[in-house]
């Protein structure tokens, strides 16, 4: 079981990980709020039926200036040099385990590109309050072993949440739990607040 890291903690993923980390993966997983005296809400959220919730990770590399270089998401499933790619969408947050993962070689990252910036939204619309168990885990890409996870379920009444930063520092990689919530469908919508983190 990794580090379980609180809001703002920062930890060197090498050191997590005993050294030679060379690949990681970004898992993201969710549920459905129950509703009421624990019967399931499949339709959700009042009016309506058959609405799910369809989190979705994205991954923004940036580089030393804060420009943003390139961007991994469900409509780029892979980076453009290849280092950075994501297994797909997950449109309901069903099943056990992560219901998405973005999966970096980090020594093909790049060298310009210095921060990955992980980012969840709710692209169907709704607020935090109808997701449940969200969380965000690092694993090592090598075996699978959990270096830390970030419990993402704070209720409230953002759509998003800039997650995490995996950036380069004296020749490592650390892993920066931000836990910023924020609004929007897309990580578009996250851009102004990810700049004060950059």
């Amino acid at each position: 079981m990794g580090i379980s890291l609180q809001k703002g903690q920062k930890i060197s993923l090498d050191k997590e990980a005993g050294g030679g980390l060379t690949r990681i993966v970004m898992g993201l997983g969710w549920d459905a709020a129950q509703s009421g005296k624990g019967g399931f809400l499949g339709g959700l959220f009042g009016g309506g039926g058959g609405e799910s919730i369809d989190l979705d990770a994205s991954c923004l590399l940036f580089d030393d200036s804060g420009q943003l270089v390139d961007t991994v998401w469900f409509r780029q499933l892979d980076s453009r040099d290849g280092s950075i790619h994501h297994t797909g969408d997950n449109r309901t947050g069903e099943g056990a385990g992560d219901d998405e993962q973005i999966k970096v070689d980090l020594a093909a990252v790049p060298a310009n590109v210095k921060s990955l910036v992980f980012t969840v939204n709710n692209y169907t619309g709704q607020d935090f309050s109808k997701v449940a168990n969200a969380y965000c885990r690092i694993l090592n890409g090598a075996n699978n072993s959990e270096i830390a996870r970030y419990d993402l379920s704070c209720r409230g009444g953002h759509s998003a949440m800039i997650m995490a930063k995996v950036y380069r520092h004296n020749n490592e990689w650390k892993m920066h739990a931000i836990g910023e919530v924020g609004q929007g469908r897309t990580f578009e919508q996250l851009l102004p607040q990810i700049k004060a983190h950059l």
